[in-house]
């Protein structure tokens, strides 16, 4: 008795955090529908950061994709949508954001790591290389090299004749 009344508690809370509220929309035209989904898809969520809003279960998303149906129910087009998300949530909203003064390095800072490691490849490959200069050694070096060689090699033979 005990697990039949465990299981049955155990479905109904699996059913209970199961359900999530499913939001329909209703469109004049297909062309706002269009629109929605189409902005849906190119807006992201601030929240989630790299979710769009369509794709988001956060309430921030929820609360724009009900923000955009509003703007298209009052005939806004999806320029001026965008543009008023951008000025409420700056250009983070967009995927895409517009080249201005603050994403310049955004959008350059590749490039210009490219060309610059390219250049210091071309730079060091055509860098002339450093000989190394022998060492001269004077007479009473070379007379201690050869004594220290003459040694060595004296050395060995003595070994090779008792071994």
């Amino acid at each position: 008795m005990k697990r039949f009344l465990l299981a049955i508690m155990l479905a109904a809370s699996a059913a209970f955090s199961v359900s999530a509220a499913i939001e329909v929309y209703e469109f004049d035209t297909p062309e706002q529908e269009e629109a929605f989904k189409k902005l849906g898809k190119e807006l992201r969520c601030p929240k989630c950061q790299n979710n769009n809003i369509a794709d988001s279960n956060a309430g921030l998303a929820q609360d724009l994709r009900l923000k955009v149906y509003e703007m298209l129910k009052q005939g806004k087009n999806e320029d001026e949508i965008v543009d008023y998300m951008v000025d409420r949530y700056g250009n983070f909203v967009t995927y895409n954001p517009p080249v201005t003064a603050s994403t310049f390095i955004l959008w350059a800072g590749p490039a210009l790591f490219v060309v610059g490691g390219f250049t210091v490849l071309v730079m060091r490959s055509r860098k002339p290389k450093v000989k190394t200069a022998k060492a001269e050694l004077d007479s009473e070096e070379q007379a201690r090299l050869d004594a220290l060689l003459n040694e060595e090699s004296a050395d060995n033979k003595n070994k090779d004749n008792n071994g």
